[in-house]
């Protein structure tokens, strides 16, 4: 069965990828990300921390925001320059409160199999940030100069 993504371009250079919520479109989405990103002459440790930013938010989308429902999408939007990558992961969920989640390098929590996306997010991404909802992350990583 093959499956399709929507790819729409805008005036303002940002892509708006809508994907079956299947972790198999995660590959696609980061390899137009991380192509952008290449061709922008990002370094390695930089494009490192892109792709683990968009494996991770693509991951608790598609696990805990979509249920691994299916029939619920992703969209991914993102802009790619020579000074910042800037994208947004969006499921259809509930939310969360990422407030809420337990520091994962503390106490039992260190034994606990959850939190630590949101923590690598925040660790490799210059900024990140969630709707009100809890349904859609906004990271930003910017370019250091060389």
């Amino acid at each position: 069965m093959q499956l399709s993504i929507n790819l729409m371009v805008s005036k303002s250079s940002t892509n708006k990828v809508i994907v079956p919520g299947q972790a198999l479109e995660l590959e696609r989405v980061c390899d137009a990300i991380l192509s952008e990103a290449r061709l922008c002459n990002y370094s390695e440790d930089e494009i490192f921390a892109i792709h683990l930013a968009v494996e991770e938010a693509f991951a608790n989308a598609l696990k805990h925001g979509n249920c691994n429902d299916r029939k619920k999408t992703i969209t991914v939007e993102y802009s790619v320059s020579p000074n910042k990558v800037d994208m947004s992961v969006t499921d259809q969920g509930q939310g969360f409160n990422p407030e809420d989640l337990p520091d994962p390098r503390c106490g039992k929590n260190i034994y606990k199999a959850f939190g630590r996306g949101v923590l690598l997010m925040r660790s490799y991404m210059d900024k990140v940030e969630y709707n009100e909802a809890g349904n859609s992350v906004h990271m930003v990583k910017i370019k250091e100069r060389q």
